[in-house]
């Protein structure tokens, strides 16, 4: 069995990248909202790349959508986190580890010095794998609908 890949998204990839985050928010009892805080998806490519973000697919040997995540610029040296999703069959097997290793990687490559995410409590192991990375938690001016925390990493002070 290959090691699963990551490919850049494109918005074909749309209704894949839709169904694996609105599922994945349907386990928790979370609600999708696509005309608010999944917005983003509806154009993906406008949302990140074109703004100096990306956003990213993991797919399985078969070319299976099987994980996401997307950094979007919120100033020239802060991204956010977002869409960092995992199907539930492939949990537990270090991918959610290996996203995130990834998504680090990106924003420092695009040039991001502190990357800040929201989250929901119900999340508990998405959490527990922020705080191994040294996600710290901070108060946000906003936080969408559906998240009750925010949290943040500093890539100046923190080791790969």
């Amino acid at each position: 069995m290959s090691e699963p890949r990551f490919r850049s998204a494109v918005n074909a990839d749309r209704e894949g990248v839709q169904a694996l985050v609105f599922g994945v928010l349907a386990e928790y009892n979370l609600a999708a909202d696509p005309a608010k805080t999944d917005r983003d998806l509806s154009d993906i490519e406008a949302s990140y790349p074109a703004r100096g973000g990306c956003f990213e697919v993991l797919e399985n040997e078969a070319g299976d959508l099987i994980g996401c995540y997307g950094l979007y610029p919120l100033r020239d040296d802060i991204c956010e986190l977002r869409k960092m999703y995992l199907r539930s069959d492939f949990r537990g097997r270090g991918l959610g580890k290996m996203i995130m290793r990834r998504a680090l990687d990106q924003a420092r490559t695009l040039g991001f010095r502190r990357v800040e995410l929201e989250t929901a409590s119900v999340l508990k192991e998405a959490i527990a794998l922020y705080e191994s990375f040294g996600f710290r938690p901070f108060r946000p001016e906003h936080l969408s609908s559906r998240c009750d925390s925010a949290m943040f990493l500093d890539l100046t002070s923190e080791t790969p």
